[in-house]
């Protein structure tokens, strides 16, 4: 019988010290060629070990064999140059330098398989691997070729497909695309957002899911959602075409957020990866709170369908904090779990 509400992270978790500076997104690496090879996969272990203690359900690699979350993945493509950069505004929030598209973009070798596989060799628990989503990809790019964020789409969902097929053979269970651009353009993501998706999900018979945030509590990101009012909406936009789209599981943010619990109902059916714990504060969550979050959910989610993870990922938190905000959320889900099956 499958577990009741299986915990999993949203995606990153803190890289210890040796691999790279602790408590800072997206922060280089410390070590080079067989040693860093080497230091990526004793961090892998250790944030699995980390899971797993913490009662973890639905394990990851916590994004250790990565620098971040969308780059690390363009880096290892063709037609994109590192060098020629230019400065864009990254979800119409905060500017930043990034590389270009000079040519035409391809994927000449698995980017992330060998690391996931050597995952699936460290456990037996269903593992969970996360990718950039194609409309994400395009918003963290200059795009000097294509000169059209839909054509630039369409490529990048394919070059995902081959990706994801592979990890899926590698053992994967499920796959995530992380498209925090979902909750910013909207006329994109029902014009060819969710199309550009599913195209990178087509042909896998592993789970699906959708990662949809509101970012990592960084400044620009915490600024952004002050201007957002009382309730936070922006899921209202997405959530009816994705409710009909191919995908299995919707993730999204709730704990300490002004998403109206309310518009789960619009994605009835689908699984939810209900987000339990808040990466912007330092503040660890009682379990009593998670369980709070998740019967709320409850209301709009059969149980059945109800995951349990975090709002985003916790790398620019203390490894301390981000261990204890999982054991809450283990706990959290327990207190529900038993509630439901007394």
């Amino acid at each position: 019988m499958a577990l009741l509400l299986p915990t999993s992270t949203a995606g990153s978790l803190p890289k210890p010290s040796w691999l790279a500076e602790p408590e800072k997104l997206w922060s280089p690496w410390k070590l080079e060629g067989n040693e860093l090879i080497e230091a990526k996969q004793d961090a892998l272990r250790l944030t699995l070990q980390e899971q797993i203690h913490a009662g973890i359900d639905i394990v990851s690699d916590g994004e250790q064999t990565r620098q971040h979350f969308v780059t690390t993945f363009i880096e290892h493509l063709d037609g994109v140059d590192f060098e020629n950069r230019e400065t864009v505004k990254i979800r119409d929030r905060y500017e930043a330098s990034v590389p270009s598209v000079v040519c035409a973009v391809s994927r000449q070798k698995p980017v992330f398989v060998e690391d996931a596989k050597f995952l699936r060799q460290q456990t037996d628990q269903r593992i969970k691997w996360a990718l950039p989503g194609p409309m994400t990809m395009v918003d963290t790019l200059y795009d000097a070729h294509y000169k059209s964020r839909e054509k630039l789409a369409w490529e990048f969902a394919t070059i995902l497909n081959q990706e994801a097929r592979e990890l899926e053979a590698a053992g994967v269970d499920i796959i995530q695309f992380d498209e925090p651009a979902f909750n910013v353009f909207f006329d994109e993501v029902n014009d060819w957002g969710i199309a550009t998706l599913e195209r990178a999900i087509e042909g896998l018979k592993c789970e699906t899911a959708v990662h949809i945030c509101y970012g990592y509590g960084i400044k620009a990101n915490n600024d952004w959602k002050k201007t957002l009012g009382s309730e936070w909406r922006q899921y209202e936009e997405a959530f009816p075409k994705l409710q009909q789209s191919k995908i299995d599981i919707v993730s999204l943010e709730c704990q300490n957020s002004h998403v109206p619990m309310e518009l789960i109902e619009l994605i009835r059916g689908k699984k939810v990866m209900v987000g339990a714990i808040d990466v912007a504060t330092d503040t660890i969550e009682t379990p009593e709170e998670v369980a709070a979050t998740l019967r709320k959910a409850l209301q709009f989610v059969d149980a059945d369908k109800l995951y349990p993870s975090t709002n985003c990922g916790m790398t620019p938190l203390s490894r301390q904090v981000a261990r204890g905000k999982l054991k809450a959320l283990s706990a959290g889900a327990k207190i529900v779990r038993d509630e439901l099956t007394a």
